[in-house]
């Protein structure tokens, strides 16, 4: 007696998939670009969209000796999740939980004296030393202690040193400029990083690393390098900037791949006006798709009329407003089926739009385009790191809300 085939699952709504096996590599290829710094893997912002935790274990098992974030709490749910190793962050504000970072052994930075003075009573309460790195503003103008107020700073993180409050464990810097190749901004900050790193070493401060370097600085400024660079939007396979190169002339692979499901396809006549407004309206008899992702989900509503997608084998644009929910594209008379897939934007191996395409098309950068994809788009690990996952191979059970996941697969 034979028996049905179960039936096969319907395709997700939209799904952001993060090729961890691509993050791996490209922090490999990072690390060989700076091969005598340290290499921090900054997973802010929800690993800039991909997805923190999972993309933090890669990067640690691909050679990352820290991780960075921006805030304290980032930091914490890091901890939390059981990832250990160094942890920076360095975005403060006055009565954020100093001694919990102190007990989870984070490196916090410190740019003014407001910050050293909770940093070291925290360190009191807690009975031990906090890690502290000093921050410098070279030229940037965003945090970091101004040069004017680098003396009276490092003689009062001294001065906690001494009294056993705290541990100066690194002096740090970040570039304005390092993604405009010869701004006379990164020679500049370079000069003035280093008289800094001077006085505060001529002072007593022995720290373990000192950096500067970002993501476009450890590609292009080896000078710039010293004992640790910090990578961010490179890890994710994403050019700082097209100056710099594309991914694949810089050694890097993108890390996601954006992707719907058409949830109708209809025939209209022309003439026919397509979304608010009617910004677009059909010039002939046609066929309309309807892309069930929008600016609630991070689609740019200013990619409106410009945002590219490969859908049945060609190119098409986003025809009219991008709403909060979904968006459409004139697919020229085309027949595809509701359920197709539509990529947005992925490596571009299948012909599809990068995210490089869809930041021209918006009028921004791709660190933008990756990282405001919406927590509704739920992200599909691919190729976990087999010491994290001891089967890589199985099929996880089916995610309440992204239905089951493909072979070596995890969903989140």
């Amino acid at each position: 007696m034979s028996q049905t085939p179960p039936p096969q699952p319907a395709p997700p709504r939209a799904r952001a998939e993060v090729d961890l096996g691509a993050l791996r590599a490209n922090v490999r290829a990072l690390r060989a670009r700076a091969p005598r710094a340290a290499l921090m893997a900054v997973v802010k912002s929800d690993a800039y969209g991909h997805g923190m935790v999972p993309c933090a274990r890669a990067a640690l098992a691909a050679g990352a000796g820290w991780l960075g974030t921006a805030t304290p709490h980032e930091a914490l749910a890091l901890r939390a999740a059981g990832i250990g190793g160094r942890i920076m962050c360095w975005l403060w504000t006055p009565g954020d939980p100093w001694r919990a970072g102190i007990e989870a052994d984070l490196d916090m930075s410190v740019s003014a004296m407001w910050a050293l003075t909770e940093v070291t009573a925290a360190a009191r309460e807690a009975g031990r030393p906090a890690r502290v790195q000093l921050k410098a503003d070279t030229g940037l103008g965003r945090s970091g202690c101004a040069p004017a107020d680098w003396p009276a700073l490092v003689a009062a993180a001294r001065a906690a040193e001494a009294e056993g409050l705290i541990k100066v464990t690194g002096l740090w810097s970040h570039f304005a400029c390092a993604d405009e190749p010869g701004h006379p901004s990164i020679a500049a900050q370079l000069h003035v990083f280093r008289d800094l790193l001077d006085h505060a070493e001529k002072a007593g401060i022995d720290p373990e690393v000192r950096h500067i370097a970002n993501s476009p600085a450890t590609l292009t400024l080896p000078e710039s390098h010293f004992d640790l660079v910090r990578t961010g939007i490179a890890v994710y396979g994403v050019s700082p900037a097209p100056e710099l190169g594309t991914p694949a002339e810089l050694g890097l692979r993108p890390v996601m791949t954006l992707a719907a499901s058409l949830a109708l396809v209809k025939h209209v006549p022309a003439g026919h006006g397509v979304s608010y407004g009617h910004h677009y309206v059909t010039g002939r008899e046609t066929t309309l798709g309807l892309v069930p992702l929008g600016y609630a989900d991070g689609i740019p509503r200013h990619a409106s009329g410009t945002g590219p997608v490969l859908v049945g084998g060609e190119w098409r644009r986003v025809a009219g407003r991008v709403a909060m929910d979904q968006f459409v594209v004139d697919l020229g008379g085309q027949t595809v089926d509701e359920g197709s897939e539509v990529l947005l934007f992925g490596p571009g191996d299948r012909g599809e739009p990068t995210a490089e395409d869809w930041a021209r098309a918006a009028g921004t950068i791709g660190y933008e385009i990756v990282t405001r994809i919406g927590s509704r788009v739920p992200r599909v690990h691919l190729d976990p790191d087999p010491e994290t996952d001891p089967d890589p191979e199985s099929v996880p059970e089916a995610d309440a809300e992204t239905g089951p996941a493909p072979a070596g697969a995890t969903a989140r």
